[in-house]
């Protein structure tokens, strides 16, 4: 069996295990760690499954399930390209969204934050998603074109918008709304052949079961409803917070503090609502056999079966 899916099968973990196991796992060393480390940490999982699960008090052990977990696909056992890694999302998004919520004039400045936004999150959405399902590189291809334009171009809307209202409310919490929606409405586009083509379940052993549609729904929902905890609040509390930090003397006397203001407070929420989102769902779920296809049903007697939610 895979050493990752082993050790997400086998770790049931508590909401809060599962927040302190990705504050690790997004360390930012995680993204220089060279290939000969990865490998050499891989074949020390690989070398006895049984003993190592549960050898997590050797430091040789953590920093080998630290390397694996970070940097590995669990349904492919590939490497995941460094900038997609999980650790990576942070430092890529963070500035990026604190661009797409600066109030501008000009439609133009904000064109190409939105594209690389969206550019990034579709390429991650689809890297780190279900990979147990048959697709053709075209394919991605293809279909992440079309949601990086759809997403990009209703990601301008509101800003549009907002030069044609007059209320400030509502010209602050437009973007805000839509970007929330946008962000999972990306993660479902991007991953839409998982709930047509189903992805694997298994039983505990990590043998297949077969390719189930309802699983594959399922882990695409709750991986966008994820994602609208993370970038709705790391988009929201910042403009709160600016909201009052200028009435505040201090911005009065330097006006040009509300920048690094609002960027720190972005990188600060999103530090932490990035372990709190991956947290939100465990990495494999668990899903009863009941609630699968009846001819998964019909293929084993378990009680529940497992699979890849994605990141």
């Amino acid at each position: 069996m895979e050493p990752n899916v082993r050790f997400w099968i086998t770790e049931r973990q508590s909401f809060i295990q599962r927040f302190v196991q990705w504050t690790e796992l997004l360390d930012p060393t995680n993204l220089v760690v060279s290939i000969e480390k990865i490998e050499k940490s891989r074949q020390l999982l690989l070398t006895n499954e049984d003993a190592f699960i549960h050898d997590l008090e050797d430091r040789r052990v953590q920093e080998a399930w630290k390397r694996s977990l970070s940097t590995v696909h669990p349904d492919n056992s590939k490497l995941i390209p460094v900038p997609f890694r999980p650790a990576a999302l942070l430092p890529f998004t963070a500035p990026m969204i604190f661009l797409s919520m600066l109030s501008v004039k000009s439609l133009k400045s904000l064109i190409l934050p939105q594209v690389s936004f969206y550019t990034y999150t579709t390429a991650f959405n689809i890297v780190n998603g279900n990979a147990s399902y048959n697709r053709r590189p075209h394919e991605s291809l293809l279909l992440g074109t079309g949601v990086i334009a759809s997403s990009s171009f209703f990601g301008l809307l509101p800003h549009l918008l907002q030069m044609r209202l007059n209320n400030m409310l509502l010209k602050k919490a437009l973007p805000i709304i839509i970007l929330t929606h946008i962000s999972a409405m990306n993660v479902v586009a991007a991953r839409s052949l998982e709930p047509i083509r189903g992805i694997e379940v298994m039983d505990k052993e990590g043998n297949v079961m077969g390719y189930s549609r309802k699983a594959g729904t399922k882990a695409v929902k709750d991986t966008a409803m994820s994602r609208i905890v993370l970038f709705g609040t790391s988009a929201f509390i910042p403009e709160v917070f600016s909201h009052f930090f200028v009435r505040t003397q201090f911005f009065r006397q330097y006006p040009w503090s509300l920048w690094t203001f609002k960027l720190s407070c972005t990188v600060l929420v999103m530090g932490l609502m990035v372990p709190v989102s991956f947290s939100m769902y465990p990495q494999i779920e668990r899903i009863q056999c009941d609630k699968l296809e009846k001819e998964i049903q019909s293929a084993t007697e378990e009680t529940e079966l497992f699979y890849n939610r994605g990141v």
